[in-house]
């Protein structure tokens, strides 16, 4: 029995076995289950959980209108991964180009910095991905208060 994250984005895409190879194939998802039948797949990598349905083309209250590519504008999904060097690697070989080069990052949280390696990658259909890897905690200097 599969156990839900309270947050699960469902994302249309314009093929599933597109995706599905993308994102298990190249990325390193795993698929927990799927139903064929009807073009969708449930699929975690990490801890991280997404469902995948094929767009049918028609209304419904589920597509909101107009869906044009790049698919998720205004979004980014930002994925935990423990080896973003090597899955940024994996991509680039893959023909896949990076939206944003691998770069280290150090966010302020209240009186402290957290730090991560990420980049930024669109998957088949343009919703845009930042895969993340943690690089911890480190205490604000007194001028950056």
């Amino acid at each position: 029995m599969v156990t839900f994250n309270t947050l699960l984005p469902e994302m249309i895409v314009s093929n599933i076995k597109d995706s599905l190879k993308f994102y298990c194939k190249i990325v390193g998802f795993n698929v927990e289950y799927e139903r064929p039948e009807d073009g969708f797949a449930f699929i975690s990598y990490h801890g991280t959980q997404l469902m995948l349905e094929q767009d049918r083309h028609e209304v419904t209250p589920w597509r909101v209108e107009p869906l044009e590519r790049p698919y998720g504008r205004g979004m980014n999904l930002s994925i935990e991964c423990p080896d973003v060097s090597k899955l940024a690697k994996n991509l680039i070989d893959s023909g896949y180009s990076l939206r944003k080069p691998l770069e280290e990052f150090w966010y302020r949280v209240d009186k402290h910095l957290q730090g991560e390696s990420n980049f930024l990658v669109l998957d088949p259909d343009g919703y845009l991905l930042r895969f993340a890897q943690d690089l911890g905690f480190k205490p604000l200097d007194r001028d950056e208060l």
